[in-house]
């Protein structure tokens, strides 16, 4: 046997492949692309940022052309997805995609490098985004933070908006939940999109699959049991299923805007719906939410098909969402 073949501990393909050596092979990573000046086709301009040494926590922000200080502009800050095991803040498609949304909402974006299991398992990662939010917050106040001069000099922080596809929208409605509950140094989070959300659940519901030895091997469940293999609950837990009875009330949501968009050939569709309706019926407060579902379309097309037309006109309606 050749020594130095290395041993498989798992794989949840077509995604990643971990070893008993400790070591990851992610499969699907787009490439990882610098930050730019000036984006040539939007104009956009993109800079990477450190949010905290200890722990290791950076961001890639995002200006508009033409954003002057006064007025001021919203703010976005977004998670991306990926599994919460693969992808980045810094990849080409996630920067291509950040520079689109910018630009067609003219607001400044944040996305947050969070940090990745399985080297670092959930919990860790929700810890990151919210530490980053705060860090994003702390430049509000008054003698607060004034690490990054676009946060200071060009966002009104009474339009703070946060946002994520897949396992970043996973993340946005935790980090919602927490706002809602410990507050955010004194800024309320104006609204909130999640983006074919990665939700799931013991208990099919809509049109998934039923068997359940079937459901275990699907990447919904295996990802989540390689990222938070300690998650009380497992599959239920209220992080992953934020429906599921005895978890926190969505009520507790703490924005005042939400649009959730699903797709209807993605696996996870219907639990997007259901989260939809049941923020309707906890009797959350906000003044608007809204359910965008589009035909033809499979999970994070926007991200992976980005010129297409579809994508476009999401890209769009989420960019006016951000008001």
């Amino acid at each position: 046997m050749d020594s130095n073949v290395k041993e498989l501990a798992t794989e949840v393909l077509p995604y990643i492949r971990v070893y008993k050596d400790g070591s990851v092979d992610r499969l699907v990573d787009s490439p990882i692309v610098p930050p730019c000046n000036e984006d040539p086709e939007t104009g956009v301009s993109s800079k990477d940022i450190v949010v905290s040494k200890s722990p290791p926590i950076s961001a890639r922000i995002y200006l508009p052309k033409h954003v002057e200080q006064s007025p001021k502009v919203p703010l976005l800050v977004y998670f991306h997805g990926g599994g919460f095991c693969f992808e980045s803040a810094f990849s080409f498609v996630e920067t291509k995609y950040m520079n689109r949304l910018a630009k067609q909402a003219n607001v400044v974006v944040i996305s947050i490098e969070y940090r990745l299991a399985p080297e670092h398992p959930l919990p860790i990662g929700y810890e990151d985004c919210w530490s980053g939010l705060q860090w994003v917050a702390s430049h509000s106040i008054d003698g607060g933070l004034k690490d990054e001069p676009w946060l200071s000099t060009y966002v009104d922080f009474d339009r703070l908006y946060v946002g994520g596809d897949s396992a970043g929208a996973n993340l946005a409605h935790v980090i919602l939940l927490r706002a809602g509950s410990e507050g955010l140094n004194g800024v309320k989070i104006k609204g909130a999109f999640l983006t074919h959300p990665y939700f799931w659940g013991s208990k099919p519901i809509g049109s998934e699959i039923k068997n359940n030895e079937e459901r275990e091997k699907l990447a919904t469940c295996m990802i989540w049991h390689l990222v938070y293999p300690e998650a009380p609950g497992g599959i239920d837990n209220p992080m992953l299923n934020p429906v599921v009875e005895g978890g926190p009330s969505l009520a507790g949501l703490g924005c005042s805007r939400l649009l959730i968009s699903v797709a209807k050939e993605d696996l996870l569709r219907d639990r997007g719906v259901s989260y939809y309706h049941a923020v309707k019926k906890s009797g959350w407060k906000g003044e608007l939410m809204e359910l965008v579902d589009v035909e033809g379309e499979d999970h994070a097309f926007h991200i992976l098909a980005h010129e297409s037309e579809t994508a476009m006109k999401l890209i769009q309606k989420l960019a006016s969402f951000i008001v």
